[in-house]
């Protein structure tokens, strides 16, 4: 049983990948938070700003097998489906790989899916994912050790982007934290950890600036 808190089809908005059209297929719950603001304080990341409680988003729901699933998010693709176009299914969250098996890679790879996870990187990964960024949050253990791209919500306080030097990653990415709150505050702290990440990607050319475009153009 898999249970979805939405899905959608959008551009994706960050890192390597951004650009690209893809289906966002998001799983409910997390190992680092309810999803509660409530037990916001309590949390092991208290900054996320994404919605990931129950099932109740636009075409969100319950799907008993993977094939239920997989047809689902094939059905929002908006094109042909065929190899040679690489529909991309991102399996986000909440945390997915509570949800994600080898079943479920299975079936969107048999209705030709390039599958791209995005991942807090606390659980091991199943075989089979094509995209695997890894974003890792101060204060917990990472259990993968080897990623296409490793992103930094930055600056977090108690992580140094040099704690993880021993992952393997294609791409080492800094995305600016913004502020789970609405408004003007929100946009002064967006804008001054952008500041942050420049700098340090100045000083560490290891690392290279992935902004969030999608809330720049306006799109999910």
């Amino acid at each position: 049983m898999y249970r979805i808190k939405e899905a959608f089809t959008t551009l994706q908005g960050e890192g390597l990948q951004a650009g690209r059209v893809a289906v966002f297929c998001r799983f409910s719950k997390c190992n680092l938070w309810t999803g509660r603001e409530k037990d916001r304080a309590t949390a092991v990341c208290q900054f996320c700003d994404t919605d990931f409680v129950g099932t109740d988003g636009p075409n969100g729901g319950v799907f008993e097998t993977p094939e239920q699933l997989a047809d689902h998010i094939a059905s929002l693709w908006p094109g042909s489906g065929s190899g040679e176009e690489s529909p991309m299914v991102v399996c986000t969250g909440g945390e997915p790989l509570l949800q994600l098996d080898g079943p479920l890679l299975e079936a969107f790879h048999q209705r030709h899916f390039f599958v791209a996870v995005e991942t807090n990187g606390t659980l091991d990964a199943p075989d089979g994912i094509d995209w695997l960024c890894v974003s890792p949050k101060a204060g917990t253990g990472i259990r993968i050790r080897r990623c296409d791209e490793l992103k930094l919500v930055y600056p977090q306080e108690g992580q140094d982007p040099a704690d993880y030097d021993d992952i393997a990653a294609r791409a080492r990415l800094l995305s600016p934290m913004s502020s789970p709150d609405a408004g003007a505050e929100r946009d002064l702290v967006r804008d001054a950890n952008t500041r942050e990440a420049i700098r340090y990607c100045m000083a560490h050319p290891r690392w290279r600036l992935s902004v969030q475009m999608h809330k720049m153009v306006g799109i999910e």
